[in-house]
């Protein structure tokens, strides 16, 4: 069962790495429920997650989650513990600091540009996060940690992305700036004006007519020569 679950992972993997550029170290920004149930499982996160991911992980998790620990008090003080241990990302609720799962969403807004991992047991926040596109879902069950399947959301995208039929907004920004820069866009206008003007006859035409002018106005000055030659003969 092990192995199948590691092939399975290892799957999941290529899928974001390739579509989405996930690379090492990956970022898991863990919630107080991922960090409950690790603890009540006896799961150690730190030691097992990166042979699950096979790669480098950096454990995360937001002022905001540590602020919601401490106040749900002693009976998720061993949680506080484990997600005080962990980097601290900065959020943008310095001074009025929301529930964790609000703060989690908002660090995966505009398309999750640091490429986070959500790490959480709560399904509410599960079913938000699977309405964005390229963000890997992690949860525990049976005792071990699971690497949910890519979301019907993230399938669509990269759907869309293969067909050509989808451009990141920032993507298109800068093809234009680039082609602005290069002086693409003049060229392509101007090669359009250039095409407009095209017209009259072709000068090779002329070079022909020209030389069939010279060759008929010789003609008349051989003729003349032949009819001396007779007439000095006679």
């Amino acid at each position: 069962m092990g192995v199948t679950r590691q092939k399975h992972a290892k799957k999941i993997m290529g899928f974001y790495k390739h579509n989405f550029q996930f690379r090492e170290p990956f970022q898991v920004l863990l919630d107080g429920t991922f960090c409950q149930a690790a603890l009540r499982n006896k799961i150690q996160i730190r030691e097992q997650l990166p042979g699950y991911l096979d790669g480098a992980t950096q454990l995360c998790t937001t002022r905001c989650v540590i602020k919601e620990l401490e106040s749900l008090g002693k009976a998720l003080y061993g949680a506080k513990l484990i997600a005080q241990s962990f980097q601290v990302r900065n959020c943008s609720h310095h001074k009025n600091p929301v529930s964790g799962s609000t703060c989690l969403l908002s660090m995966i807004e505009d398309g999750n540009p640091h490429h986070f991992f959500i790490a959480t047991q709560d399904q509410e926040l599960s079913n938000k996060v699977k309405r964005k596109p390229g963000i890997p879902l992690l949860f525990i069950i049976q005792n071990t940690m699971v690497l949910d399947k890519p979301s019907p959301k993230s399938l669509a995208f990269v759907q869309k992305l293969q067909t050509n039929q989808l451009v990141p907004e920032y993507q298109k920004q800068s093809i234009v700036e680039l082609k602005e820069k290069e002086g693409l866009v003049k060229q392509e206008g101007e090669k359009r004006r250039k095409r407009k003007r095209a017209g009259g006859p072709n000068p090779l035409s002329c070079l022909k007519k020209k030389k069939k002018k010279t060759q008929e106005g010789q003609e008349p000055s051989a003729e003349k020569k032949k009819r001396r030659k007779r007439k000095r003969n006679r």
